[in-house]
């Protein structure tokens, strides 16, 4: 039925054409603007998900590919294609641009047409980085969707918007520099040594490098895609993004923005700089640990319930780029490569579940800041007395963020851990620590703000969730429990793509 469809272009420029039909219906017809942002939303996600219904698990290879000439003559093409790594990511995509464009129905009063335009446009500007085989293609969508967000957080952010506004552009901007020299030298090389250069990234998977310029090539990468999870110490300007966002542009900040640096990892750093991963897989693993377990610590301290969300996803993206780099040390222990498999598969995991619970206990602190507009923890107090459906979601997420069984949030954890077992005990007992520091911040800010007597007038006079609001809790609800009873569906997805990968790993790219 979609065979003579180009599927995943439409999937890409639907939400973006769409969001600039939204942007002309002008300022004055907000309605309008609404219905046709949800219209087009809606529609992308279901031209989404004929990539999951006709994906082929037994394959490998990329699939729904598109190959169109670009700039000809150096060899840049319109060249996209999902396999298993990208396609959930991009099904999360348009899932939470749809709950992102529902929780500011209500909410955005002021240029709503601009507000939802430059999510539409943002939803398509990921999809495309998710989805390009062409590396400046993926440069091109890597850095065109700073600008939606820049606009995002600068208009309808808080009152150090400013500020970190141009902290988060300056951050992900210059780390992607280092990223375009690297794509340029292998440009070059690939000239060299196949007598054309190319920016195919499969065919930079193929292209024979030196251990220097591998490690140099991966330090560049490393810089670009460790900025943008963020990894410790370069996670400073997630905080400040998040705490002066909007509450939708911290939703996509969490839920899917992150996400892209744990993808360029499987996509540009593990295969094309294998050595040089060998190498310095201990770095990279050290990184992974002090975000999980140090910026636990930090997460504890927090008297802002946006600022805590903020640095729990640094410590839970640890989790991910962890079980990304544990390759070599569990086939050094073992010499099998299923512990690996375990491992990379559970960092994908942790990043669609945390897109799915990060973006839920964001959507909850807009719910409870849009009654009282405040964020302090201390200003709230015996939620549950007035607002007891809302209660009911909020201790349900935080039980999720804290890695409760029957969860999305233990699935991805439980199976880093276990990897991590094979590759060092001391790896799983300090990445263990996590779910205990998880389980301490999460549930101790619950007990602060929904639990206990009634803390004051405004509080008494809190009204429980509307409609729009239940429906957004229960969709993302669900979906965390789907995953955390049975991510059989998604687990097959992505095991053809990841057994690959590690296959094409273990393979020296010293030329």
């Amino acid at each position: 039925m979609f065979s003579n469809l180009p599927l995943l272009s439409l999937v890409i420029w639907t939400p973006i054409i769409g969001g600039m039909l939204v942007l002309a219906t002008g300022s004055k017809n907000s309605i309008e603007a609404k219905v046709l942002s949800l219209l087009v939303s809606l529609a992308t996600l279901a031209l989404s998900i004929p990539l999951y219904t006709q994906f082929d698990v037994s394959l490998a290879s990329m699939q729904f590919e598109e190959l169109l000439p670009w700039i000809s003559s150096f060899n840049i093409n319109y060249h996209i294609g999902i396999d298993g790594i990208s396609m959930p990511l991009i099904l999360l995509t348009t899932f939470m641009t749809v709950i992102v464009i529902i929780a500011g129905w209500k909410v955005i009063t002021f240029k709503v047409a601009q507000y939802m335009a430059s999510f539409l446009i943002l939803e398509g500007l990921m999809i495309g980085t998710f989805a390009a085989l062409d590396a400046m293609l993926f440069y091109v969508f890597w850095e065109a969707l700073l600008i939606p967000m820049f606009v995002i957080i600068g208009i309808w952010g808080g009152p150090n918007r400013v500020y970190a506004t141009i902290k988060f552009f300056l951050y992900t901007f210059l780390g992607s520099v280092f990223m375009l020299i690297s794509l340029l030298y292998m440009y070059m090389h690939a000239a060299d040594v196949n007598g054309a250069g190319t920016f195919s990234i499969l065919e930079l998977h193929k292209l024979p490098l030196g251990l220097l310029p591998q490690i140099l090539i991966f330090l560049s990468f490393l810089l670009a895609f460790a900025v943008k999870v963020p990894m410790w110490p370069v996670h400073t300007w997630l905080p400040d993004a998040h705490v002066e966002a909007p509450t939708g542009g911290s939703v996509i900040l969490a839920a899917i923005m992150l996400k892209l640096g744990g993808y360029g990892f499987l996509r540009f750093s593990l295969p094309i700089t294998p050595d040089a991963s060998m190498a310095l897989d201990w770095f990279v693993i050290l990184l992974s640990l002090i975000a999980i377990v140090y910026i636990g610590f930090v997460a504890l301290v927090q008297a802002d319930m946006k600022k805590l969300i903020a640095y729990s996803s640094i410590s839970h993206m640890g989790f991910a780029t962890l079980g990304f780099f544990l390759l070599w040390k569990i086939t050094e222990n073992t010499g099998a490569a299923s512990g690996a498999v375990l491992g990379l598969e559970g960092g994908m995991v942790q990043m669609i579940s945390h897109g799915f619970i990060s973006g839920a206990m964001f959507l909850s602190v807009g719910v409870l800041y849009d009654r009282m507009h405040s964020r302090m923890i201390k200003d709230y107090g015996g939620v549950v007395n007035t607002m007891p459906a809302f209660a009911t979601f909020a201790v349900f997420f935080a039980m999720a963020n804290a890695g409760l069984p029957g969860t999305s949030g233990f699935v991805g954890e439980f199976m880093v851990i276990m990897a991590a077992f094979k590759a060092n005990f001391w790896y799983a007992f300090l990445a263990a620590i996590t779910l205990i520091l998880g389980a301490a911040y999460t549930l101790w800010m619950i007990k602060r703000v929904v639990f206990g007597p009634v803390a004051n007038e405004q509080v008494e006079n809190l009204e429980d969730m509307s409609g729009r609001e239940f429906f957004m809790m229960f969709i993302l609800a669900v979906a965390v429990l789907i995953i955390g009873l049975y991510p059989a569906p998604l687990l097959e997805v992505m095991h053809a793509t990841i057994d690959n990968l590690v296959a094409h790993i273990s393979i020296s790219k010293l030329p």
